[in-house]
């Protein structure tokens, strides 16, 4: 699959997830099979003003082969600036604008999944990040819009994204009120594909298995897969994927050992990026995903929950049997973000403003989430 000059030996994205897509868990995927690895969302504003925790999200290990970041903006300005600057100074190869958060604290203030609604803005920020980027390939991620009592975005999201010059785009194939509820919505990815023609269209929304990403290409034309909760704790999904892609068997769930092993090796890896005691509560997120569908007791999920060291996981995974395997349901067993549906606030008189050049308020760029 083509994004612009970069090509991808299998079309399979892994989605920005807010405070877990860092450099260690990408190098975890990225050990796994080819694809794309996007980082964190940062924010353009903060990013062009040096803030330092901005800067640090934006750090790359020296040997990904392909910088990603996706970022989140809410005027022309900062976003172009900020394109500029991560492309002359951090030297990325891809940027992905978010336009698909969900957050009430966000949405509230006219941003994120809120923002397509303003099509002129839209508009002007993509067109900005473009000129800005040069020949560094800039795509859009978005939902289907705010929800099904309104009249759904996706469509001329896309259009505009293709006209304006994005390399692609990628829909999450549900509402920002639905926000991770329900089923994705895949036929959305299908029309959307008929729709936007000249640049590759991939879907977002229920990756739970190499399959998974088989069958929502097969039923919606899509050009590829955005993977995003399907992964957490599961770094060997990319893996599958690439074995699936490749029209190989997708190899059995690693057992419990295996997964132990690569438990150790996340921690260490965080460890050495964010210093020992905050790279142990970083990593203490990610316990619960790794021992899904793992027939592990409540007391040692409770202790992970709460761990203090390095040493202590190796202590508490040294205790379980390591030829454990997953469960037959496990594969399936839903991980991350789990709420909605919820009603979406937005600013006052949202819908009326559609095609107005009225700038947002700097509150919608408190943001914590990808979408």
């Amino acid at each position: 699959m083509q994004i612009g000059p970069l090509t991808l030996d299998v079309p399979v994205v892994l989605a920005p997830m807010a405070g877990v897509t860092n450099a260690p868990f990408r190098r975890l995927c990225r050990a796994q099979g080819a694809g794309l690895y996007v980082s964190e969302m940062i924010t353009a504003r903060a990013y062009v003003e040096g803030n330092a925790k901005t800067q640090r999200m934006a750090h790359f290990d020296d040997d990904e082969p392909l910088r990603s970041i996706q970022l989140y903006g809410i005027d022309a300005y900062h976003v172009g600036e900020a394109v500029r600057r991560l492309v002359d100074t951090d030297h990325v190869d891809h940027i992905d604008l978010n336009f698909g958060c969900p957050a009430p604290k966000v949405t509230k203030n006219g941003g994120g999944s809120a923002l397509p609604v303003r099509k002129r803005l839209l508009r002007d920020i993509i067109a900005a990040a473009v000129a800005g980027a040069g020949p560094v390939p800039i795509t859009a991620k978005f939902r289907m819009g705010i929800d099904d009592d309104h009249p759904l975005t996706f469509l001329e999201t896309g259009r505009i994204a293709e006209d304006e010059g994005c390399a692609m785009i990628a829909l999450h194939a549900r509402t920002a009120e639905q926000l991770y509820s329900g089923d994705a919505r895949w036929e959305a990815i299908g029309e959307l594909k008929q729709h936007v023609t000249s640049i590759p269209v991939l879907g977002n929304g229920d990756i739970w298995e190499a399959s998974d990403a088989v069958a929502m290409m097969a039923a919606t034309g899509c050009d590829g897969v955005v993977v995003g909760r399907g992964c957490l704790g599961r770094p060997w999904l990319f893996r599958d994927l690439v074995a699936a892609f490749e029209g190989r068997d997708v190899p059995p769930p690693p057992t419990l050992g295996e997964v132990c092993d690569t438990m150790i090796r996340h921690i260490d890896l965080l460890i050495a990026w964010a210093g020992g005691w905050l790279g142990v509560r970083e990593f203490r997120k990610h316990t619960g995903w790794y021992l899904k569908g793992y027939p592990v007791g409540s007391e040692v999920r409770r202790e992970l929950n709460q761990l203090q060291s390095r040493d202590q996981l190796a202590d508490t995974l040294g205790r379980l049997d390591r030829s454990l395997r997953m469960t037959p349901e496990g594969p399936r067993a839903k991980r991350g973000h789990q709420n909605g549906p919820r009603t979406v606030s937005l600013p006052d008189r949202w819908f009326e403003l559609a095609d107005s050049d009225e700038a947002l308020s700097a509150a919608a760029e408190s943001v914590s989430s990808g979408g």
